[in-house]
């Protein structure tokens, strides 16, 4: 039985790619604190942890009509951004897919009431929510398989969280260990064009308003306490802040880990930044001793 073994809500901002000189020249000199909290993160959990897969979702990646999981039996080339060729050019990226996890998850789209596609088309567009983190997280790991599934634009919040639980019954249908990355943003309102140059360091202070800047903060605190309760009830006030893909990547996440009855407790690596405007944490989520879910008793123990 196959089942997930860490998952995280992680930055895939263009920065974290460009040359060091690059970042620290638009960081008032110093290193954003994002690079080392992925070289971190690394260490920690993707080149110790027993893990077959990880499997990204990309909220970069929007489909229509139904969800999309890769299934190519590997992924390799030459990636350049559309939104940002100037920083992110010609990337090469290879690595080894998973058809068979891909399979088993599509498989469960009817029990759990939405539409998931498997595709293997060599063809199919890779985003850089999906290369910037494998560029930290796993190239020079070869024997790691990536997976990606992208937001699903038509979807709303239910239809999300149904990703999430074919995800999880896909995984225990197979014998794969596997990490999930929910690779996107919190509050996400960029700094317009004429403005943005004013406001590239990463000090919070630049977050594009105090409201969304306290909301994320709220939201941090939240995932380090374990309350993913609190952060689904409160949804429709965050989405006010207009998190990156109504923030679709981390309730995909959360659908896949139990919902409101997780209680797994956020470990950050790097500190909360900016980005022009939006705001960006690492922020990883280890297997409780007990499980994703908690009884009643063991819940209100851990809010103590």
């Amino acid at each position: 039985m196959g089942e997930i073994v860490g998952a995280g809500l992680l930055a895939h901002v263009p920065t974290i790619v460009l040359p060091e000189a690059d970042r620290r020249e638009l960081n008032e000199g110093k290193e954003i604190s994002l690079v080392p909290g992925l070289k971190q993160l690394r260490a920690d959990v993707f080149e110790t942890l027993d893990y077959d897969t990880v499997v990204v979702l990309d909220s970069h990646w929007a489909t229509t009509v139904e969800f999309v999981v890769t299934a190519q039996q590997r992924r390799a080339g030459l990636f350049t951004s559309e939104e940002l060729p100037r920083g992110m050019c010609r990337m090469p990226y290879d690595f080894p897919g998973d058809p068979e996890l891909a399979h088993s998850i599509a498989g469960f789209a009817d029990k759990h009431g939405t539409w998931i596609t498997a595709i293997d088309d060599d063809y199919l567009p890779i985003y850089y929510a999906t290369i910037n983190l494998w560029k930290y997280l796993g190239e020079g790991l070869p024997d790691k398989r990536w997976v990606t599934i992208g937001v699903c634009q038509t979807g709303d919040m239910e239809d999300h969280l149904r990703l999430g639980r074919a995800l999880a019954d896909g995984i225990a249908a197979t014998d794969r260990k596997v990490l999930l990355i929910a690779s996107g943003a919190l509050s996400h309102t960029f700094w317009p064009l004429r403005e943005l140059r004013d406001h590239e360091a990463s000090d919070p202070s630049h977050i594009f308003t105090p409201e969304a800047r306290e909301a994320d903060y709220q939201r941090i605190v939240w995932f380090t306490e374990g309350r993913h309760d609190k952060v689904l009830q409160t949804m429709p006030e965050f989405w006010r802040h207009k998190p990156e893909a109504k923030f679709f990547h981390y309730l995909m996440m959360i659908g896949a880990l139990g919902e409101a009855a997780c209680t797994a407790r956020a470990r950050q690596y790097g500190q909360y930044e900016n980005s022009i405007g939006t705001g960006q944490a690492h922020l990883w989520f280890d297997r409780p001793a007990n499980g994703w879910t908690a009884t009643d008793s063991q819940r209100e123990e851990a809010h103590a």
